[in-house]
């Protein structure tokens, strides 16, 4: 990556004896992005599970010098995928440093003519340097209420005001695009964006030729666009105008985490949860394994509406729910460690509802409570019957006995749990890999676990009431 010494240039005859080349932004990506390949340095940080998959097609458009779609349903990190392009970027570049100036002009090539003009009719000596960081070289915009002054520009009534000549190019006010000349620009949800729109931003990607209200304006503008777009609305007829969608270099295709492990690493790193503190908590990894479940479900439920899809956020909200629950109950309790339990997932509604869209078909009339309870109680049911398979837990509904009742709770001691629950099964301990034995919040999670998947088995059966659960066998 290129770096200035510490005595960076500030005019343009400076500029000159250091031997800064210039290059296109592609260009500039291009000799970044090759030297990080070369190194084995990691190229996406924090990106997880896109591996052999969506970072192999974003790294041959890189080196393709592609503009990009970024093709996915929401929560699929299409806008951290772009924002990460930043990084290929230099640190820092030089432009000449006009007042007033909006564009942030190569020295070598401008190509505003107020800039042509001040290379032309002054020393090199005099002409000022100042220097663009990478971080301000990249900017984003959502495409529904874009219009085309925001992103292309428009004539400033202020200058016209001031005496300049409406044919004159110091008339024009830049939208985003002209902005961002030697950087990035991204534009989210491009089938939500104006007709006009999306005419002007084809042009800028093959003709670089833009007309603001009759003026035409021929820049040799240097950007990397990126966009991002929904599956079903893309590819609906009409949605994105055909010269547009044949000027975009390269499709970049994202997904969901193709494994449930994947899922939580992506869950766990998102929901920045510090499991220290005042109120520590130990988070059993069937747990884990429930709450990124319940985004499986439901991105294969009848019941949701799969063009919309799942988002991360989903499990990541639902995660940091669970936990909350957990410590509150600490606070109120004095547990320490706290330790997740079924019934802190009582709490999901608040973090889920809105995160899903019904499928008006396929719920026939189910309220979105319903669905989340069949999704959380099918999650259960999978991760339950994945323990029995691997650890015989068919076995532990013999330790409850016959005609027993037990209440569950979040605002339930963990001693409650204990007193009912004195024998622990010795596979328990193999098959939790926690020590249900010693730690009695360890046990109410376990026993919880165990009960409520024995209830999705029907092996149970279960009355609430007042926010309590009693399971009776």
């Amino acid at each position: 990556m290129v770096t200035i010494s510490k005595a960076k240039p500030s005019t343009l005859k400076e500029l000159r004896e250091s031997g800064w080349v210039s290059k296109t932004v592609k260009r500039e990506i291009y000799d970044n992005f090759m030297c990080m390949l070369r190194s084995g340095e990691d190229l996406f940080p924090g990106i997880i599970g896109y591996e052999s998959t969506v970072i192999p097609e974003i790294n041959i458009a890189l080196i393709a010098g592609h503009d990009m779609l970024f093709l996915g349903e929401k929560g699929q990190a299409k806008s951290r995928l772009m924002r990460l392009l930043v990084r290929f970027l230099d640190q820092e570049i030089p432009y000449l440093d006009i007042q007033g100036s909006s564009v942030h002009e190569d020295p070598y090539k401008p190509i505003t003519a107020g800039a042509r003009r001040l290379l032309e009719n002054t020393p090199e000596g005099k002409i000022p340097i100042a220097w663009w960081p990478a971080e301000q070289r990249y900017a984003e915009r959502l495409a529904p209420g874009t219009k085309f002054a925001d992103i292309i520009g428009e004539i400033d009534p202020a200058k016209l005001a001031g005496g300049t000549s409406m044919s004159a190019e110091e008339a024009l006010h830049f939208g985003l695009i002209p902005r961002m000349h030697r950087g990035v620009f991204a534009m989210n949800e491009l089938p939500e964006l104006d007709e006009l729109v999306q005419v002007g931003l084809f042009n800028i990607l093959e003709e670089r030729d833009v007309q603001i209200r009759g003026y035409p304006i021929k820049f040799d503008i240097d950007v990397l666009i990126l966009f991002s777009a929904n599956p079903a609305t893309y590819n609906r007829s009409g949605k994105v105008i055909p010269q547009l969608k044949d000027r975009i270099g390269s499709i970049i295709h994202t997904h969901y985490p193709l494994s449930r492990d994947a899922g939580i690493q992506i869950m766990e790193q998102e929901a920045k949860v510090d499991p220290n503190g005042d109120f520590p908590v130990q988070i059993p990894y069937f747990m884990r394994e429930i709450v990124e479940q319940m985004s499986v479900v439901a991105r294969k439920s009848k019941y949701i509406d799969q063009q919309s899809g799942v988002s991360a956020r989903f499990s990541i909200a639902n995660y940091r729910t669970m936990i909350a629950s957990a410590r509150q109950r600490a606070a109120r309790l004095g547990e320490k460690p706290t330790v997740p339990r079924i019934s802190d997932l009582g709490h999901f509604y608040a973090s889920s509802l809105g995160k899903l869209e019904l499928d008006m078909m396929g719920s026939h009339q189910m309220t979105e409570k319903q669905v989340l309870d069949s999704i959380q109680a099918e999650a259960i049911k999978t991760v339950f019957d994945e323990y029995v398979d691997k650890h015989g837990l068919d076995e532990i509904a013999e330790i409850f006995g016959k005609g027993v009742k037990l209440e569950v709770g979040d605002m339930l001691p963990s001693s409650h749990y204990a007193s009912r629950i004195k024998r622990v099964p010795p596979v328990w301990e193999k098959a939790f890999e926690v020590n249900a034995a010693e730690n009695e919040a360890v046990r109410a999670s376990c026993v919880e676990f165990v009960l409520a998947g024995l209830y999705a088995n029907d092996r149970i059966s279960r009355s609430q009431h007042h926010g309590r659960i009693t399971y009776e066998f």
